[in-house]
C-alpha cells in the first residue's frame, strides 16, 4: 500500500526523492499505525516496501533497519494481545530498485534488537487473495472501568486502557463456539466440509459464526480478595461490537480461527477507544461539571471489499461523517478507490459517554435506556488520520500470513 506523501511534498513532486533524508520516520510510523486499525483479525502489518534508485549501502539498510522496527513499535504499543512463541517473529523489507529493476528482500528478528539482515527470496503466488476463510462473530460487553482516587493523576486515556486491560484477559480465557459446537484446538477447521475433484476444501464462500462464552466467576480452585476503593468516577463501555477475522484456507486449525478471532474483538474495541479520545484531544471539547454525565459518539464499524479477494478492510464512522469522507480516507491511507455502493455499515449509529470525574459511560449502541435524547456528538474529522503519509517513494506493506519466505541457507 503505497503511503501517501506530506503536503509540501504534493506541492513539491520533483522533490529529491532519492534523498535519504527524505524518509520520514515518524511519518512512516503513523502511516502504519493507521493501516493497522483497518485490518481485521487475521491480518497484521508485516514490513515495509520502498521504491528507489538508491542502492543497499550500509547507510541505507542501517535506515531501513530503524524503520522497520519503528513500525513493529507503532502498531503494537497500544495492543492488548501479544504474540505467541509460535509464530514467525521476522518483519519484512522490500526494495524494488527503479533504475536495475532488482528486487530485494531482506528480513528481521523483532524480537532481537539487535539482529542482522537476512536474505529472502520474494516469490510471487497465483490465487493466493482469494483462498481465506471469513470467520464473523457479535460480541455484547459491558465493561465498568472505576476511576480511582490514586489513579486521578492518570489520563482518562490511560485509566481507560487498564480496564480494558481487565477485560481482554476475560476474551482471552473465554470459550469459543464454532458454528455452535466446541472444538479441540488443534482439530481441522475444516473437518467435514465437503472437497472439489482434486481434494481441496472450496473456501471462496466458506464463513463461520463465533460466538464468545466469558466465564463471570472464576475457578473453584482460584482464589479472590475483594478490595474497596475510593474513587472519583467510573468509565462504561456497552453495546454490541461486530467483529470480523479471516486466516488462509491452506490446513487451517481451530487455535488459529480463535486467535484471530481474538485479537480482532480486543484491536476493534481499543481502536474506538482511541479514535474517540483523540478526537476529544484534537478538539479540545471542556470538561463537564463533576455533577455531571458526558456523552459523546463512539464509532461505528464500516467494511469494503478487496477486488479479487473474499477479505475485506475497515473503517470506522462517526455518526455525523458522511460516506464520501469514508471513500476519501480508503484511498489516502490504502491507495485504493472504492465504491461508496460497496461500503458495509456492520452497525447503527453508535452514542457513547465519557464524564471527567464522576459517572463515565460509553456505549457501542443505542438501546441503553439511560442514555439521554441529545447525545453531544463530537465532531468526526479525525485529523490524524486524515494528515497521515510519507513519502511517496515509501509504503507501508500489509500482508499476511499466507504470504511465505524461502529463506536461504547459510
Amino acid at each position: 500500500m503505497r503511503t501517501p506523501p506530506k503536503e509540501e511534498q504534493n506541492e513539491s513532486p520533483k522533490h529529491s526523492k532519492a534523498k535519504l533524508d527524505n524518509l520520514d520516520e515518524e511519518w512512516a510510523t503513523e502511516h502504519a499505525h493507521q493501516v493497522s486499525r483497518m485490518l481485521p483479525g487475521g491480518l497484521l502489518v508485516l514490513g515495509v516496501f520502498i521504491i528507489t534508485a538508491l542502492e543497499m549501502g550500509s547507510e541505507f539498510q542501517n535506515t531501513l533497519r530503524r524503520l522497520v522496527f519503528a513500525v513493529e513499535k507503532s502498531v503494537n504499543k497500544k495492543r492488548l494481545w501479544n504474540f505467541t512463541e509460535e509464530e514467525v517473529s521476522e518483519r519484512v523489507i522490500l526494495h524494488f530498485c527503479s533504475s536495475t529493476k532488482k528486487i530485494f528482500c531482506r528480513t528481521y528478528d523483532i524480537h532481537d534488537p539487535k539482529s542482522s539482515a537476512k536474505p529472502a527470496d520474494w516469490k510471487y503466488q497465483n490465487g493466493l487473495s482469494a483462498s481465506w476463510l471469513s470467520l464473523e462473530c457479535t460480541v455484547y460487553i459491558n465493561i465498568h472501568v472505576p476511576l480511582s482516587t490514586t489513579s486521578v493523576s492518570y489520563t482518562l486515556e490511560k485509566n481507560t486502557k487498564n480496564g480494558l486491560a481487565r477485560w481482554a484477559k476475560q476474551i482471552e480465557n473465554g470459550i469459543y463456539l464454532i458454528n455452535g459446537q466446541v472444538k479441540d484446538e488443534d482439530c481441522d477447521l475444516l473437518e467435514g466440509q465437503k472437497k472439489s475433484s482434486r481434494g481441496n476444501t472450496q473456501a471462496a464462500n466458506h464463513s463461520f459464526d463465533i460466538r464468545v462464552l466469558t466465564q463471570l466467576l472464576l475457578n473453584s480452585d482460584h482464589r479472590s480478595t475483594a478490595m474497596v476503593q475510593i474513587c472519583s468516577g467510573s468509565v462504561n463501555l456497552k453495546g454490541a461490537v461486530k467483529c470480523r477475522a479471516y486466516i488462509h484456507s491452506n490446513k487451517p486449525k481451530v487455535k488459529d480461527a480463535v486467535q484471530a478471532m481474538k485479537r480482532d474483538i480486543l484491536n476493534t474495541v481499543a481502536d474506538r477507544c482511541e479514535i474517540l479520545f483523540e478526537d476529544l484531544l484534537l478538539n479540545e471539547i471542556p470538561e463537564k461539571k463533576d455533577s455531571e454525565k458526558e456523552f459523546h459518539i463512539l464509532p461505528h464499524r464500516v467494511f469494503v471489499p478487496i477486488p479479487g479477494s473474499t477479505v475485506m478492510l475497515c473503517d470506522y464512522k462517526f455518526g455525523d461523517e458522511s460516506t464520501e469522507e469514508i471513500r476519501d480516507h480508503f484511498l489516502e491511507m490504502l491507495d485504493r478507490m472504492i465504491q461508496i455502493e460497496d461500503l458495509e455499515i456492520a452497525e447503527e449509529i453508535n452514542t457513547a459517554c465519557i464524564s471527567s470525574s464522576v459517572d463515565t459511560e460509553a456505549s457501542l449502541d443505542n438501546t441503553d435506556d439511560e442514555q439521554p435524547k441529545q447525545p453531544i456528538k463530537t465532531t468526526i474529522v479525525l485529523k490524524i488520520q486524515q494528515n497521515i503519509g510519507v513519502i511517496a517513494a515509501f509504503a507501508v506493506a500489509a500482508l499476511a500470513a499466507g504470504v511465505s519466505f524461502l529463506y536461504f541457507s547459510d
